[in-house]
């Protein structure tokens, strides 16, 4: 039976570049990145099972009384959450999981998830996180406000994580994730248990 994969959680405020780093990573490594199930409808272009798992939000809410999201939230009136039996079925392929979730999600995972591996990305300063949001051009002055403020917020998080990378660089931080993961698969509890467990 080959040895389970990783479930490595990455995490940070908007405009950190978790997006970018996540999909730098993937691209160098044999490794999954887990897709959100969601109720609301497909976009033009956007494919079942790559992008999201579609579903009805009756079908959403029956999972939620199963237990099968490690985490899920609402957002617009939509509803979007992490299939558990998915990731479980990836880790004990043996292969990694790589999940992309926002700080509350990660912290939903943390209170299910014995043995993952939860790494928050930062930015090298609040003022290039500023510069990065605004560069980004979909911002109004007040939404703006409201998005740095809450990266503030998001900041006080760090604490409740394993391990911080700073994104000074794409390729630097995709270099320490890599690092990261190397020394986790070396560590000798999780060699002697090789499991995660998830409630």
């Amino acid at each position: 039976m080959p040895q389970k994969g990783l479930l490595v959680i990455i995490s940070g405020p908007s405009g950190a570049g978790k997006g970018t780093i996540c999909k730098s990573f993937v691209e160098r490594n044999d490794c999954w990145i887990s897709v959100s199930a969601t109720t609301r409808q497909p976009r033009i272009g956007e494919v079942e099972g790559i992008n999201y798992f579609f579903m009805s939000r009756e079908e959403f809410e029956n999972k939620i009384a199963d237990n099968d999201f490690l985490e899920y939230a609402e957002v617009y009136g939509n509803l979007y959450g992490t299939p558990k039996s998915r990731v479980e079925d990836i880790l004990n392929s043996g292969k990694d999981v790589i999940l992309e979730i926002d700080i509350q999600g990660a912290m939903q995972v943390k209170e299910r998830v014995k043995e993952g591996v939860f790494i928050f990305i930062m930015p090298p300063s609040m003022e290039e996180l500023k510069q990065r949001i605004i560069k980004r051009g979909s911002e109004t002055p007040e939404s703006l406000s409201k998005r740095f403020a809450s990266a503030f917020e998001e900041m006080n998080f760090i604490s409740k994580y394993d391990y911080a990378v700073v994104n000074d660089t794409v390729e630097l931080a995709v270099k320490k994730v890599e690092s990261i993961i190397t020394a986790e698969k070396c560590r000798v509890g999780r060699i002697i248990e090789n499991n995660v467990h998830i409630k």
